[in-house]
């Protein structure tokens, strides 16, 4: 079964959305905007498989080399990223430690993601860039304290992360990881939401990372040490998920940070994330100008 993809995306500046077909999309914002002004909004209104049968029947309107991709939510209140999820990536720590009971957990901004085919930003301050290949879920119904039964029922949407870290900078205090991981564009998010409709579409997918074409990453969502569905049980504990909020589920062993010596990303270098289902989020890297 091929889902519809959505995407977000610009021309000459100007933001839009609508649905991907073939290299080309439906342009849905024209039509939509001024009640939808984004996704986020038409995530909140449960509005995709309507625009979708809607977009079945139209000719793609916005044209294979006139758009950028952006990322597919613009503004989320919250984009909430999971650390250590996969059992070879609690062994990388090296600290004896089992896996811990909850998940680890921080925040990044919209500023440090890009979209699909955008180049990531290598700043000045340090050449360790890194990446990390991770699914996303996108909230459409929003809660607090969501149980672990019914948690999947409140996920809209599913996307891929490039989680692009700057290393030396996560180990500039004692604590946190904040600053290292919110360097502007360091990461990308796309290329396109495709709607949630099951759970066999995160039962057992395949996640890989692709540096030049050689595999780095690679793994399965059915060995991860926290669920989807523990995921979002846990982070709404704590805080009430809203629709169009964005959770980054964690990234499998083989960042470059683990090699010996390490191996930074540097420009020139092409990044793909490939999932089951999802498609290939791909980036280059260039030197901040």
């Amino acid at each position: 079964m091929t889902h519809p993809r959505f995407a977000s995306f610009s021309v000459n500046g100007k933001q839009g959305y609508g649905l991907v077909k073939g290299e080309a999309i439906v342009d849905l914002s024209s039509r939509h905007g001024a009640i939808w002004p984004t996704l986020r909004e038409v995530i909140e209104a449960g509005a995709l498989q309507q625009l979708s049968a809607e977009a079945a029947s139209l000719e793609p309107d916005v044209l294979p080399g006139t758009f950028r991709f952006e990322i597919p939510i613009p503004a989320p209140e919250k984009l909430i990223c999971v650390g250590v999820n996969f059992p070879d990536r609690n062994e990388e720590y090296k600290d004896g430690q089992a896996a811990p009971p909850n998940p680890s957990l921080f925040i990044r901004f919209p500023r440090s993601f890009t979209g699909h085919d955008q180049p990531l930003i290598r700043p000045p301050e340090s050449p360790q860039l890194d990446y990390e290949g991770e699914i996303v879920i996108v909230i459409g119904k929003g809660g607090r304290r969501i149980p672990e039964s019914e948690a999947l029922a409140h996920v809209a949407a599913l996307s891929l992360c490039n989680e692009g870290t700057i290393r030396d900078w996560v180990r500039h205090a004692k604590f946190n990881v904040t600053q290292g991981k919110n360097f502007d564009r360091t990461g990308s998010i796309g290329p396109w939401l495709v709607p949630f409709t099951d759970e066999a579409q995160l039962a057992d997918v395949q996640l890989t990372t692709r540096v030049n074409g050689e595999v780095r990453q690679q793994d399965r969502t059915s060995r991860m040490i926290f669920s989807f569905r523990k995921i979002i049980n846990y982070i709404s504990t704590f805080t009430t998920l809203v629709p169009g909020d964005v959770i980054v589920t964690g990234t499998p062993t083989g960042a470059g940070a683990r090699f010996d010596p390490p191996i930074w990303l540097k420009p020139g270098d092409v990044v793909e994330i490939e999932a089951d289902g999802l498609g290939i989020l791909r980036n280059t890297i260039e030197d901040e100008v």
